[in-house]
């Protein structure tokens, strides 16, 4: 079997997927270079969908800037519009009452929990096992209605404004009654999926040891967010973010970099986002939701960082009478496409579709990918 079959020659297949793909979340191009099931090579394309939210944002009032920004991701609305508000805060010098911020850290988690789950059902459904999908899908299904019942819809919630939360996004007590029923629902079902998944003997032998990212090449792309801690370092902003100082919680890591490792960081992950949303329910702080008694003012360039479901989302601009100026987005998938092309076992790329799996793209989220599309 292991012999080479007399005058045999190698030969490598092309073969392209995208701009609109099964297997891709979001649109953009990957060739492909194969020798039979094996990705040898693969170069990757994106900005296909480029839109140029951060120039449409030169100019508008703040107010309006932050709401646009809830446009650039339907999977990290809420990311985008919280850190955006964060920005002129931390600029304008805001306190932001205890209570909000306990609500933004509940809805950050539920949506931590929604883009965990729709990772996780995507990638049972790359692996060709649809009950397991479907079962995801099904436990999303509760986040997304926790979300439109704080929000009042299931994909932009319009939750943070500055200096606070919306007033439809107070929680009462029927509210957080539903919350704590949500959460002992989800915890259960994704005990169970748990516990089925690392049981199955197929899907474990396909996941194990295919598309590894060694630790040290994570570390030289800038790889953030959960394909960072699958590779064993311990880096996640939440430990920084003084919204998260009351909260006890564990940062994950897995050790082998490969696809079963960035699989189980989100099944793991979602364990504590759950372990944190109980904590804030139990101890939400009385008082108000929002602080309205701050002043416009104008101010330098301001830099905001936060944890976001796939790694560090930045954000930055300066005011001026009111209005944004020389804004800047860089989102963690800026930083994580990079390891699709290395995703190797030694010097090897292996299976397409689980190489996909492993990086997490989001490319809703690159209005800044391409700096010759604005030119």
């Amino acid at each position: 079997m292991d012999e080479k079959v007399p005058n045999s020659e190698i030969i490598e297949t092309e073969i392209p997927m995208g701009t609109v793909h099964p297997a891709a979340l979001e649109p953009y191009r990957v060739r492909l270079f194969v020798e039979d099931e094996i990705v040898r090579e693969a170069e990757i394309t994106i900005g296909v969908n480029h839109r140029g939210i951060e120039r449409i944002m030169e100019g508008l009032p703040v107010e309006k800037a932050n709401a646009l920004t809830e446009k650039i991701c339907g999977i990290c609305s809420n990311s985008h519009v919280w850190n955006s508000v964060r920005t002129a805060e931390i600029g304008l010098d805001i306190e932001v009452p205890e209570r909000a911020n306990y609500i933004r850290v509940i809805m950050g988690e539920l949506e931590r929990l929604h883009s965990h789950f729709l990772y996780l059902a995507h990638g049972c459904e790359v692996l060709a096992h649809e009950t397991f999908s479907m079962r995801v899908f099904y436990l999303r299904e509760t986040i997304m209605e926790l979300l439109a019942m704080i929000g009042g819809n299931r994909v932009q919630y319009g939750c943070p404004i500055i200096g606070g939360v919306r007033p439809r996004c107070e929680l009462d007590d029927n509210r957080i009654s539903r919350l704590i029923e949500g959460m002992d629902t989800v915890e259960q079902g994704l005990t169970d999926f748990a516990n089925r998944f690392t049981a199955d003997s197929i899907i474990m032998s396909r996941i194990t040891g295919v598309g590894v990212l060694p630790q040290k090449q994570a570390l030289k792309l800038a790889v953030t967010g959960p394909t960072l801690r699958a590779t064993g370092i311990a880096r996640d902003l939440r430990t920084s973010m003084y919204e998260y100082d009351n909260f006890d919680f564990n940062v994950v890591t897995q050790n082998d970099g490969d696809v079963k490792s960035n699989l189980l960081m989100r099944v793991l992950e979602s364990f504590e986002s759950i372990k944190i949303i109980r904590q804030a329910i139990k101890n939400l702080p009385e008082g108000k939701i929002v602080n309205r008694g701050w002043e416009m003012k104008d101010t330098d360039i301001i830099k905001s960082y936060i944890e976001v479901p796939r790694g560090t989302l930045y954000h930055s601009y300066s005011l001026e009478d009111g209005r944004v100026r020389h804004c800047i987005i860089r989102t963690p998938s800026m930083a994580n496409i990079g390891a699709m092309q290395y995703a190797c076992i030694g010097d090897q790329i292996t299976d397409a579709q689980l190489c996909i799996v492993q990086c997490d793209p989001c490319f809703t989220c690159t209005d800044r990918a391409i700096e010759i599309i604005r030119r």
